[in-house]
């Protein structure tokens, strides 16, 4: 039984991986040229994108409502009820996006002067916000796809799409950053027109596959997604909002750090950037395995399976918790290499090893979050979390400026910061699931 729950969890985890390496790869690629060819880009791509993806993030998370109440119905057998909200969700979601797009366009500037983003910085910012932004456009069809592949336990087509997506990225990338074929140098601001075009190519591929495959079991039907009426939506928003409220707390905690970075000197941000996007790699991968235990966790709440319910999330930490292993290895051997990567500055070269020592024993923590996290919410909980990261937020901020403004460890204390923070919540977190799995037991 043990195997099976393996086998499962693998099944839609491991297509979400393979997908997310390669969008990662092509992440830290966008990262490496851009870091090269002038290291205040790194602060600017870290002040544009991370609060871009705070509002970008809220889509995709509100849509865990519709994720979970569709899981629970595939655990019950009910297809006409999947069929329902799954039509609401691909039909209402757009609205969203479509109003995050409107508001960076009006008060982008607004938003970076706020963030402390110093006067050489804000015009590389605007620049890429130009050019980004129609991203936001298609991400509503992009989220709603991904749940329905998901919770049809048929997740390949991602890995099509991040492929596609990620190597004309890459090759888009080299062409306009560095002026190749004839192509102007445009800097950042090529790089987020590269981004933008490979999303759309990207996601055009990924919706020939969808609409084709007879795989994907919880699709709805053309006819049942322009009659779908707002209300199923609605009610798998109202459970999809906690969690889309929790990353949004998340990043406002990410958008101050980088705000308390900004105060040291112009090149913190940058190097805080560049351990996280290190940091996302071991990170999505655990995410991938997060996404496969919230669906099976929540078709295991839908069919009262409390052995299923718990095992899976057991077995998603041990996995993670490997690669976490491997990550903290991999930095404890070539730190000096790893940043090499992203810049050529012997002085920040020399500085990020012990940045990527804290942020590899963090992992250990965040996977615990990631797990039991998903776990919670595959109960029909999306609550707890959501407080707990508000507490995490105010407790992360306040950390990060005890560190930095009052015992001055620069940069150190706002990883010092992040990994105290973590380590809190996971305990709090894990305990949260102990009792979620009593209770199940004595229904």
């Amino acid at each position: 039984m043990q195997k099976n729950y393996v086998k499962q969890l693998l099944k839609i985890a491991v297509p979400i991986m393979l997908s997310n390496i390669i969008s990662q790869v092509q992440m830290l690629t966008d990262r490496a040229f851009l870091g090269n060819v002038n290291i205040l880009y790194m602060s600017a791509l870290g002040n544009a994108s991370s609060p871009m993806w705070t509002t970008m993030s809220f889509c995709f998370s509100i849509v865990t409502g519709a994720s979970i109440i569709i899981s629970q119905m595939v655990g019950r057998n009910e297809r006409q009820e999947t069929e329902t909200y799954a039509a609401s969700l691909l039909k209402w979601i757009n609205i969203l996006p479509l109003a995050m797009f409107l508001f960076w366009i009006c008060f982008g500037r607004f938003v970076f002067v706020k963030m402390g983003v110093s006067a050489n910085v804000l015009p590389m910012c605007m620049e890429y916000l130009r050019y980004f932004s129609p991203i936001f456009l298609v991400i509503g069809i992009e989220a709603a796809t991904m749940v329905i592949m998901q919770t049809s336990n048929y997740t390949k087509p991602l890995i099509w799409f991040g492929l596609i997506r990620s190597l004309l990225n890459v090759l888009l990338d080299w062409i306009m950053i560095f002026g190749k074929f004839g192509c102007p140098a445009m800097g950042i601001t090529g790089a987020a027109i590269a981004t933008t075009i490979s999303e759309y190519v990207g996601l055009v591929f990924s919706l020939i596959i969808f609409v084709k495959s007879e795989k994907i079991v919880t699709r709805p039907s053309l006819s049942a997604v322009i009659k779908a009426p707002l209300m199923p939506f609605l009610k798998s928003a109202r459970l999809g909002v906690n969690t889309a409220l929790e990353d949004f707390a998340w990043n406002c905690g990410n958008l101050a750090l980088i705000a308390i970075l900004n105060t040291i000197n112009e090149k913190a941000a940058g190097i805080y950037s560049m351990i996280f996007g290190i940091e996302i790699l071991a990170v999505v991968l655990i995410g991938a395995i997060g996404n496969g235990t919230m669906t099976l966790t929540s078709e295991a709440t839908g069919a009262g399976d409390v052995k299923k319910y718990k095992s899976v999330p057991l077995i998603a930490y041990l996995i993670s918790a490997g690669f976490s292993f491997v990550m903290l290895v991999a930095c404890l051997a070539a730190p000096k290499s790893i940043i090499g990567i992203f810049t050529k500055d012997e002085a920040v070269i020399a500085s990020c090893g012990l940045y990527l020592i804290l942020m590899c024993v963090n992992l250990y923590s965040k996977s615990g979050n990631i797990i039991v996290g998903n776990a919670i919410r595959g109960y029909g909980d999306t609550r707890w979390m959501f407080f707990t990261q508000i507490a995490g937020t105010v407790s992360v901020v306040a950390f990060a400026l005890l560190f930095v403004k009052v015992f001055d460890f620069g940069m150190t204390g706002v990883f010092m910061a992040v990994l105290t923070d973590e380590f809190l919540r996971a305990g709090v977190n894990f305990g949260k699931f102990r009792w979620i799995v009593k209770k199940m037991a004595l229904k």
